[in-house]
């Protein structure tokens, strides 16, 4: 059975910013999943809800399941709520996790400023696309410049999507994880705030900062990120030998 990756995505983007990473895999001949959460890119019509998410990501890592195992893969938001996910107390059917740009808790102070910041740009002309699209010129490869905004922006999702991330339990979701676990932020990311506080409570993650990223690490550097997803697989696969061998040896 080969490896399968699911891709959450993350606030206000879509499945779209993972293209680099989509035909990365592909090329390699690794089965993907990238998915669209409530009020974002085909689901834009949709209402944002926790619940909804949640059930999201669930039915992709599920359906991947049953082909072999699965590289859960989020990124910001998409990360917040895949670590959510993966130290569920049912324990879901992950063999391992890469978390990106997320190791901050959604709570307090640093919220409040970024839905504050969130709500400014909203009220500018435009909603603000002339400073987002200003920003992304500025940080992004021409390769992949295009593809946050490829699928459209959740505007209306937003605010509602980061006040529901504040009901996550994420200390104690992070403290159940077994499986292999991978931290990756950019050197100039803004939410590595807890940094420390997630390396902690796992304490066999790896935690993986990349030189001259922001918080857009897998768009600004593609093929560093692409690399980590190999290390990832590389560790996947070698673990599902390891329990082939094991049962035949049981046998």
């Amino acid at each position: 059975m080969s490896v399968q990756v699911v891709l959450v995505h993350g606030i206000r983007t879509s499945a779209s910013m993972w293209r680099a990473q989509i035909a990365h895999l592909e090329a390699r001949g690794i089965a993907v999943t990238a998915v669209d959460l409530p009020g974002h890119g085909s689901r834009l019509h949709e209402t944002f809800t926790i619940e909804g998410a949640f059930e999201t990501i669930d039915a992709a890592v599920r359906a991947a399941a049953e082909r072999g195992p699965v590289l859960l893969v989020g990124h910001s938001m998409g990360g917040l709520l895949s670590v959510e996910y993966a130290g569920a107390e049912d324990a879901p059917p992950v063999a391992a996790l890469v978390a990106a740009s997320c190791t901050a808790i959604p709570r307090g102070l640093g919220l409040r400023a970024y839905r504050a910041l969130a709500a400014g740009l909203n009220a500018l002309p435009g909603r603000g696309q002339r400073i987002t699209n200003a920003v992304l010129r500025a940080t992004l490869p021409l390769e992949t410049r295009a593809d946050f905004g490829a699928g459209g922006y959740a505007y209306l999702a937003q605010d509602v999507a980061l006040r529901s991330l504040s009901v996550l339990d994420l200390m104690a979701a992070l403290r159940r994880i077994r499986i292999p676990v991978w931290f990756v932020n950019g050197q100039w990311d803004q939410l590595r705030l807890h940094e420390k506080l997630f390396t902690a409570l796992v304490p066999h993650a790896e935690l993986l900062v990349v030189p001259r990223a922001t918080h857009l690490v897998t768009a600004m550097r593609p093929q560093v990120f692409n690399a980590v997803l190999g290390l990832a697989l590389a560790t996947v696969e070698a673990g599902a030998r390891d329990a082939v061998a094991g049962t035949g040896d049981a046998a």
